[in-house]
């Protein structure tokens, strides 16, 4: 995360409210996606060493999110988020509620309208968000659980983990010609994966080995990394037969992910052009599942993702000139 981007965080006890101005690195849309999309929210929503799940979720007008927080003993705090307006790209509200599995309210928890607001100017996404509660008991009570610290780690672990993954794209994409590479996510367990995959194909690690969390400079506006993450793998390349390129990193559940058969593996092209991007993006995609839209990204690419109608993952990140 930039440390110049604005963070500011208030308290106003007249309105019973919550005030959030939060600056990110990234174009409106990519921020949309990762405050409206299950499968984004499950990645960072949760502060450390939390982990969040979805449930079910339908993002509209009259629809809900109902999730739970699950701490690092398997314990589960569960949530429901009712949404009342929403307008794309700009906005959206809802209710935010405590609840159990099946997402009946608890009412001994304090119950917060959300109105979340959304710019862009020159890159930089801004998000204004009011939380208002019914009494000033239930503010109160909120702050005392330790809202302002968690809902900044839940924050800054979206930041962390992208700024990681894109810096290194940025890096490795330079000067390289149209490929096509396997995009592999692992639990933890990335080194033990390569190498087995390294003695099969006899072949060696490209553009400086393995790459790990432990190897980025220190960034005083991100929290540390945690020991457990700093010897984890954050990118690695092997060229396999005809020299299909594999490329993997660790998913750390440290940092909010949780790593399935079926979010694991993308197909990951890299065309030599924007034109051909969108045309391999529109015709794949047809019929499939978007889970982000093309679009120029704040580390140099033009870049999307998205599951095809065969059930397939696949990204499009095509280096701007």
């Amino acid at each position: 995360m930039n440390s110049n981007l604005l963070f500011d965080f208030s308290v106003n006890k007249e309105q019973n409210s919550i005030q959030v101005k939060r600056e990110f690195a990234a174009n409106l849309p990519l921020v949309w996606d990762a405050w409206t999309k299950p499968e984004l929210l499950d990645q960072w929503w949760a502060p450390k060493p939390y982990q969040t799940r979805t449930k079910t979720m339908d993002f509209r007008e009259g629809g809900y999110w109902l999730y739970c927080m699950v701490s690092p003993t398997d314990e589960k705090h569960w949530c429901r988020a009712d949404y009342q307006s929403i307008a794309i790209h700009k906005h959206f509200s809802g209710l935010d509620a405590f609840c159990d599995e099946n997402g009946v309210i608890n009412t001994e928890h304090p119950r917060s309208l959300w109105n979340n607001a959304f710019s862009e100017e020159l890159g930089t996404t801004t998000v204004n968000i009011t939380i208002h509660y019914t009494s000033l008991t239930d503010l109160e009570k909120t702050i005392e659980m330790g809202f302002k610290e968690g809902f900044t780690m839940a924050m800054e672990n979206l930041d962390q983990y992208l700024e990681a993954q894109f810096k290194l794209r940025q890096e490795y994409r330079k000067h390289r010609p149209a490929r096509v590479c396997t995009y592999l996510n692992f639990p933890g367990n990335t080194e033990e994966a390569f190498l087995f995959y390294k003695s099969v194909f006899k072949t060696d690690f490209m553009v400086g080995g393995i790459q790990r969390f432990g190897d980025l400079p220190a960034d005083p506006a991100q929290p540390p990394i945690a020991e457990t993450v700093k010897n984890m793998v954050l990118h690695v390349e092997l060229p396999i037969t005809a020299d299909h390129v594999l490329m993997g990193t660790d998913a750390p559940k440290e940092m909010g992910f949780t790593v399935t058969q079926g979010n694991n593996m993308h197909i990951s092209l890299e065309p030599d052009t924007r034109a051909e991007a969108q045309r391999i993006f529109d015709e794949l995609s047809a019929g499939g599942t978007i889970s982000m839209p093309l679009q120029d990204m704040f580390w140099g690419a033009y870049f999307g993702s998205f599951t095809d109608r065969f059930g397939i993952n696949w990204m499009i990140n095509c280096q701007n000139p």
